[in-house]
């Protein structure tokens, strides 16, 4: 596959994107590691939000304070969802599972 070449303006513009998604992603985690945002309302946010819809399912369960990779991942086996899964790629019974057990125990709020 031959990638176009791209020209300053639109690789800068691509950096800028991309650091805005990355801004973005770093704002919902924080968010919803602290407990301002809910997991009702972030799966919410997915279908207007490509920068969340582009967050990995993993990365969002480590910024839950005490859910670090092992844990993560034993929650997501359990829960049924491909450690790779991004939030866009989540099936409705995974997304069900997910407010189920965040419903059951809420992220700690500081």
């Amino acid at each position: 596959m031959v990638l176009k070449s791209l020209s300053d303006e639109d690789r800068a513009k691509a950096r800028a994107k991309a650091l805005q998604a990355r801004t973005r992603r770093a704002e919902v985690k924080e968010a919803f590691g602290s407990g301002r945002l809910g997991i009702t309302e972030l799966l919410e946010l997915v279908p207007d939000d490509d920068a969340v819809g582009r967050l990995r399912v993993a990365d969002l369960l480590e910024a839950v304070p005490g859910v670090g990779q092992i844990r993560a991942a034993a929650l997501m086996e359990r829960l049924g969802i491909s450690p790779s899964r991004r939030l866009r790629g989540l099936g409705r019974k995974q997304q069900q599972a997910l407010v189920e057990h965040f419903t059951a125990t809420p992220p700690a709020k500081h």
